[in-house]
Formats: structure tokens, sequence, C-alpha cells
């Protein structure tokens, strides 16, 4: 199995202009990111939830959550992402790379743009 990392600028909703440059390893199977605490805390981002989390063996974890703004060649988005503790990797989860409407291709290991269908609209009716 191949390894997606690429490098992404995290910033403070409440600041967008300043941000950091951090290497992430795409993970389209968790849900949510997780950046290292000292980058968001460097950043201003405050945590608004404590939560546990179960890991692939099992074992369940204790992090803060926050909310943080994500950019990427050009695109940007905002999502949930869990404070890292030390030996925690640098992961993209899924609700993040959707937030920049992008998807990871599986077999190809790149990222791809997410088509964005809106599924209630009904056109309105012509004559």
């Amino acid at each position: 199995m191949g390894l997606t990392t690429l490098t992404v600028l995290v910033a403070n909703v409440n600041d967008v202009e300043r941000a950091i440059a951090v290497q992430c390893l795409v993970d389209s199977g968790a849900v949510h990111s997780v950046i290292q605490s000292d980058v968001l805390e460097q950043l201003g981002i405050k945590p608004f939830a404590r939560k546990e989390y179960s890991l692939a063996n099992g074992d369940l974890i204790s992090r803060q959550r926050g909310a943080a703004v994500f950019k990427y060649e050009g695109r940007i988005g905002y999502a949930d992402v869990i404070f890292g503790e030390p030996g925690d990797a640098n992961l993209l989860g899924a609700t993040t790379l959707e937030s920049m409407e992008l998807v990871l291709d599986p077999f190809r290991r790149e990222l791809l743009p997410l088509p964005m269908i809106l599924g209630g609209y009904h056109p309105p009716e012509r004559g």
C-alpha cells in the first residue's frame, strides 16, 4: 500500500492570512484531521471539546478538538481538527478533504476534484 503525503497550510478561522505549512499523511479513512497541538496553539486555535477516539487496534484515546482553515493548491476549506499529542502523526482526514472539494483516488494515490452535487435542487418549471 502506498502512502500519500502533502503539505497544507493551516490557519485560524479568525485570521486566515496567517498560516503554517504542515506536512500531512492523507488518511481518507479518518474522519477528522490531526495537527500537532503546538502548531494549532501557535495559530491561536482553541479547543472546543474533548472526545474519545477509537484506534485501529481498538484502543481508546482522548484528544481535544477544535476548528481550522486548510489551504491546498488554491483550495480552501474549514473543518474540525484534532489536537495531536506527542507520537501522533499529522493526518488529513476525509471531512477536511471534502471541505476543500477533494477526494483521494485510492488506486493512483492522488487527489482529485470532488464532484459537487446539489441533491435537493429542483429547477423551476418553464412555460
